[in-house]
């Protein structure tokens, strides 16, 4: 494994551990969800550059536009349960009242 894997994978296993184990604010959540997301998006980058293929040009696009349409979404919904609980611990929300 080359350190450049190496770098990328730890950066998906911490953001993954982080909305594991640290789920205690929405936003903490959003924010591993992100780097996740952006450590995919460089891993996926540099994967299409090292083939050399127009192929598979189009992907890291569409996974930065899935992004963005995610980053959005979860910001939408924190604004609407900081306006309806006044606040964004995730133990303060209940899924079963909605």
């Amino acid at each position: 494994m080359t350190p450049i894997h190496f770098s990328f994978s730890t950066a998906f296993v911490l953001g993954l551990s982080g909305l594991a184990f640290h789920r205690t604010h929405l936003l903490s959540a959003l924010l591993c969800l992100e780097g996740m997301m952006l450590s995919l998006f460089i891993a996926l980058s540099l994967w299409c550059m090292s083939l050399s293929s127009t192929s598979f040009s189009a992907l890291p696009i569409l996974l930065l536009a899935f992004s963005a349409c995610e980053a959005s979404t979860g910001l939408a919904l924190l604004v609407a349960t900081a306006r309806t609980h006044g606040t964004d611990r995730l133990q303060a929300l209940n899924l079963l009242q909605c």
